[in-house]
């Protein structure tokens, strides 16, 4: 069969036996070497989809490694012959493309020679005559006759190569995706005399392509999903929860009691928001509740759980309840949900007319209470939790202020590696530098350049309160 554009263009040699069998052994190594880091990937895999893509990868890899294996020995052994048709080894169990098939069709004596591997790729009896180029199409399903009509036609009319694939129905019934490749071999006028073409099964090729195609899809739709769920997590916080910057302004329907001030300081290496909040409120008969707490998980289930928590929290102060009762109905409400649950929590009704703190806590970090330079911890409540049911009583305690007297609420993580005694220490340790802030924002921020400026493991809520009448 010739393989050339012209018949006046010497055929092109065969490469020598040596340099074939090269390249056989190199494509052998590179096979060795990519079979054993996909085993090493599979041994610590799991079924995440990025470790599905990179193991359809792996193995649409290693199958065109070994078709490329084959193709070389073909390539070394020469064509096989339409009588060795029926003796042909099959291709290799699970291989990505058959041995490639030859043929080529004389337009001047109508006359087609098929190689026997085509016999085999087409699914055709080997006995049976090969098929001319006008009954070829009629082994191709109806969607792609147009296709393979155009190309055939542009290489014999307009002499252009032949690159493309369309599906054949076998007789076995299954229908089969071939990739074609050919060239017009014109005469000594210039006239196309024949077409010569090799062909291939690309099915299992394509099968293996769609494979990577999916398991990549499905791992960029699970990215934008958790894109998408952090989005609406901090959508719904900056929405309906306090804003995690800046000042807390209260409408002051009276004189200023209260200069308040919060900062939110988030995880280093967590994407989505957590469940950590804090929150004030001037309440009708002009007291303040101060809250501050966190909900166990993250993302928008904590973030719809956390709006309701508040508005619960601001319902019940505002009907008069204690500390002490938010704290155990708030238990009861969240032990009645689905998770998250309440992580800790602490919450503070502050009194302007006697300037008296009443707070109870949850599992929460004391409030810390600067006064003249030095600090110290608000003694707990008796009995903090009196059961461990939904029916569980809180106590509560009560604290004097005095205007000047500075406020510390703060979420667990405040300061990074430490917690409970720990972490009250070192924020006592501030006192001397607190006491030489004139505002609850100057308090704010030098409790962040402290402990906020370094890498953390989790959320952190930071709210302060001074007495300043």
């Amino acid at each position: 069969m010739p393989s050339h554009l012209s018949a006046d263009r010497p055929a092109a040699q065969p490469p020598g036996r040596g340099s074939v069998d090269a390249l056989i052994s190199q494509t052998r190594r590179l096979k060795g070497d990519v079979d054993a880091v996909r085993r090493d990937s599979e041994e610590a895999g799991s079924d995440h989809p990025r470790e599905r893509w990179q193991r359809a990868l792996y193995d649409l890899a290693l199958h065109q490694l070994n078709d490329l294996d084959e193709h070389l020995a073909q390539l070394r052994d020469g064509p096989l012959p339409t009588a060795a048709a029926p003796e042909a080894p099959s291709p290799a169990q699970g291989s990505l493309l058959s041995r490639v098939g030859s043929a080529e069709w004389n337009l001047l004596t109508d006359e087609a020679s098929w190689s026997g591997e085509l016999y085999r790729i087409l699914g055709r009896d080997p006995a049976a005559p090969p098929l001319t180029l006008d009954e070829l199409p009629s082994l191709v399903v109806d969607e792609d006759r147009p296709k393979l009509t155009a190309m055939v036609t542009g290489c014999l009319v307009d002499a252009r190569p032949i690159d493309g694939e369309f599906r054949i129905a076998r007789r076995a019934g299954d229908v089969r995706t071939v990739h074609m490749m050919g060239e017009p071999v014109l005469d000594g006028d210039g006239s196309t005399a024949s077409m010569w073409a090799v062909l291939r099964d690309v099915s299992e090729l394509r099968r293996s392509q769609r494979v990577v195609s999916e398991t990549r899809d499905s791992l960029h739709h699970r990215q934008q999903a958790a894109q998408s769920e952090h989005r609406i997590a901090a959508e719904l916080q900056e929405a309906v929860l306090p804003p995690w910057r800046g000042s807390l302004r209260l409408p002051h329907r009276g004189p200023r009691t209260l200069d308040l001030a919060s900062h939110h300081l988030p995880a280093s290496t967590r994407t989505l928001i957590g469940g950590d909040w804090y929150d004030a409120l001037e309440l009708t008969d002009g007291e303040t509740l101060l809250s501050v707490g966190d909900l166990t998980g993250e993302g928008v289930g904590v973030t719809s759980n956390m709006t309701m928590l508040l508005g619960a929290v601001r319902g019940m102060a505002m009907a008069g309840a204690t500390p002490g009762q938010v704290m155990a109905w708030l238990n009861q409400l969240l032990d009645a949900t689905v998770q998250p649950a309440l992580g800790s929590a602490v919450c503070c009704r502050y009194r302007p007319a006697n300037r008296t703190l009443v707070w109870a806590q949850a599992g929460h970090p004391a409030p810390l209470l600067f006064r003249d330079g030095t600090g110290h911890v608000l003694e707990a409540p008796d009995g903090v939790l009196l059961g461990a049911t939904s029916g569980a009583v809180y106590g509560q305690a009560e604290e004097t202020l005095r205007v000047g007297d500075l406020l510390l609420l703060h979420t667990d993580g405040l300061v990074p590696g430490h917690t409970g005694a720990a972490a009250a220490n070192l924020l006592l340790g501030l006192a001397p530098r607190l006491a030489g802030d004139r505002t609850a924002e100057d308090c704010v921020r030098t409790v962040v350049q402290e402990f906020g400026e370094g890498e953390r493991e989790d959320n952190a809520c930071l709210l302060v309160a001074k007495v300043v009448s």
